[in-house]
C-alpha cells in the first residue's frame, strides 16, 4: 500500500478509483497527506493544519456514511486562510485581526458534507490584498517549479498546496485576481465563477461586492465538479444570484476573442508575448476561431479596481471588525493563535 500511496496522483479520477480497487481508504490517505507535507518542508503553505487526530476523526466518518452520497468520498482539500473552518482559526495573514471560527463557511461545508477531508488553512496575501504571495507574515510559499519566481497571490499557499500533490483542489478567492494568478503561476486550473454563484457567507470580505470563492484544481473535469457542489443558492447572501434554468447549449465551433493586435501590451515581455501567440496558433488547428475584439472597455473597468471607488470600499473592510464567533477569552485566544475581540478592533484602528 505504501508503494501505490506514494506514486498516487491525488486528481479526484485517480482517488476515487484508488478507493473503488481498494488500494488505500480515506484513513490510509491522512498519513501519506501528513508524510508529503513533511517532505515537502514549507511551512510557509500553511497557517493552520488540523492535528492528525482530528484529520482522522473526518476520515473515519465518512468512511462510516460510505460512498453512494459523498461524491468527494475522501478528497483531501485545503481552506485558503480567510475562509471559515469551524473549530479552526481564520486570521486572513493578519494575527492580530484573528478570530476562532464556530461555523464553517456555506461553501466549505458544503464540500464537508460530499465527503471531502479539509487539511488545513492556507497562507495568503494579507487580508487578500495583492497578487504575487509575498506580503504575508508566515512567509513565502515557494513556487514549485522555480525558486526565482512568485508563487502568485493573493491565494498563494492554496495554489502551491495543489501543485505540490499536498490534496486534490483547494479553495481561494478572487476578487481582482487572486485565484487565475496563483493558478497560472503553478500550472493549475484556476476556476473563478460568476459572482454569486458561490455564497461567500463566512468569507473575511476584501471588497464585498466583488469578492467569490475560487477553486484550485488539478483538471478542469475536477475543478467543475467542485464546483457543482460548491454552487447553491444561498438566500442569506445579499449578493447571491440564482443559477437561470436554462443554458445556452456550446457552440458548434470555440469562438475565442483576443485582444485586437494593436492593443496587446506584453510591458517588454518578449517570452510572454511569445507563448501568447505561440498559444493562439496551437488552437487555429484544434477548430478555434480567434476573433479580435476591442479591448479598451475591459481595460477601463479593470482601472476601476485600483483607481476608482472599489478602493474605498475596500478600505471599508477593513474597517469593520466581525464579532467573534464564540467569546475568546485571553487563554483560549492564545491557544488558537488569535486575539480577543477588543484586541482585534484596537489593532484595525492602528492599521487604518
Amino acid at each position: 500500500m505504501a508503494m501505490s500511496l506514494t506514486s498516487l496522483s491525488l486528481d479526484v479520477s485517480s482517488l476515487h478509483r484508488a478507493y473503488a480497487d481498494g488500494q488505500c481508504t480515506p484513513t490510509g490517505l491522512v498519513d501519506e497527506i501528513l508524510r508529503r507535507i513533511e517532505l515537502l518542508n514549507d511551512p510557509a503553505v500553511w497557517i493552520h493544519r488540523l492535528p492528525r487526530e482530528e484529520l482522522l476523526a473526518h476520515a473515519q466518518r465518512i468512511e462510516a456514511r460510505g460512498k453512494a452520497i459523498q461524491p468527494l468520498y475522501g478528497v483531501p482539500f485545503a481552506i485558503k486562510d480567510n475562509i471559515d473552518l469551524a473549530g479552526s482559526p481564520t486570521t486572513a495573514a493578519c494575527p492580530e485581526f484573528g478570530y476562532a471560527a464556530k461555523d464553517s463557511a456555506v461553501v466549505v461545508q458544503r464540500l464537508l458534507e460530499a465527503g471531502a477531508i479539509p487539511i488545513g488553512k492556507t497562507n495568503l496575501d494579507q487580508f487578500a490584498t495583492g497578487l504575487v504571495g509575498v506580503r504575508s507574515p508566515y512567509g513565502v510559499p515557494r513556487n514549485p517549479f522555480r525558486a526565482d519566481v512568485i508563487p502568485g497571490g493573493s491565494s498563494s499557499g492554496s495554489a502551491v498546496a495543489v501543485a505540490t500533490g499536498l490534496v486534490s483542489f483547494s479553495l481561494g478567492t478572487d476578487t481582482a485576481g487572486s485565484g487565475r494568478v496563483p493558478a497560472g503561476l503553478n500550472n493549475l486550473v484556476g476556476l473563478k465563477p460568476t459572482r454569486g454563484a458561490f455564497s461567500t457567507r463566512g468569507v473575511v470580505p476584501a471588497c464585498r461586492t466583488l469578492d467569490c470563492v475560487s477553486v484550485f484544481a488539478l483538471t478542469c473535469r475536477d475543478a467543475g465538479e467542485v464546483a457543482r457542489i460548491m454552487e447553491a443558492f444561498d438566500p442569506a447572501d445579499a449578493f447571491a444570484r440564482a443559477r437561470p434554468d436554462a443554458h445556452l447549449p456550446w457552440p458548434a465551433h470555440l469562438r475565442i476573442g483576443v485582444p485586437a493586435r494593436a492593443e496587446r501590451c506584453f510591458d517588454g515581455d518578449a517570452e510572454a508575448e511569445r507563448l501568447f501567440e505561440d498559444s493562439l496558433a496551437r488552437l487555429k488547428p484544434l477548430g478555434a476561431q480567434i476573433v479580435e475584439i476591442d479591448f479598451t472597455p475591459f481595460r477601463q473597468t479593470a482601472a476601476l479596481l485600483y483607481q476608482g471607488p472599489w478602493v474605498a470600499e475596500r478600505w471599508a473592510a477593513l474597517r469593520v471588525s466581525r464579532p467573534p464567533r464564540r467569546s475568546v477569552s485571553s487563554g483560549d485566544a492564545e491557544d488558537c493563535g488569535v486575539r480577543p475581540n477588543s484586541q482585534r478592533r484596537g489593532y484595525i484602528r492602528r492599521l487604518l
